[in-house]
């Protein structure tokens, strides 16, 4: 009786030294690690506009969907893959130095954020930030590799 405890306990410790390795070749530890990685290069050259990566990427988007009354919240969150708690974390972020204004829609429950013209300018003096931050990663991984990162992301993005 002891010896088969003894072996059950021995596959089980075996099992879980195997199953606690698995997760370093786990794709969503991988992507979580390199896109952090990634934030902090963005981060390092987005730094002397004021912004970091996260609200360039914000203010970018409602530039390039710039409408006369704004985007609706939900439609922000689509097109950013958040969710509306953390997009109103973000927002948060951007409208108290003037770079975003938010607005109520025709229903009182639907928000429309506008990027501010404090935005547009912030966004204006970051761009030539961020096309090094982007330079950096083209040499870094080379043209076609960082390509195919990119068609990568839009498959996952997919999911």
């Amino acid at each position: 009786m002891i010896n088969v405890q003894m072996h059950s306990t021995k596959r089980m410790v075996s099992e879980m030294q195997t199953s606690f390795n698995e997760p370093i070749n786990c794709g969503c530890f991988n992507v979580r690690r390199a896109a952090r990685k990634l934030t902090q290069v963005y981060d390092r050259h987005l730094k002397p506009s004021g912004l970091q990566a996260t609200q360039f990427t914000l203010l970018a988007m409602l530039a390039d969907s710039q409408v006369h009354d704004g985007v609706l919240m939900t439609e922000l969150a689509a097109r950013m893959g958040m969710d509306r708690t953390t997009l109103t974390r973000n927002l948060a972020v951007a409208e108290r130095p003037g770079w975003i204004e938010i607005n109520q829609g025709v229903d009182r429950r639907q928000r429309r954020i506008k990027l501010a013209a404090a935005g547009r300018e912030r966004l204006r003096k970051a761009m030539p930030l961020w096309r090094n931050a982007q330079d950096e990663l083209e040499q870094a991984l080379g043209a076609a590799s960082l390509n195919s990162l990119l068609k990568l992301t839009h498959r996952l993005d997919a999911l």
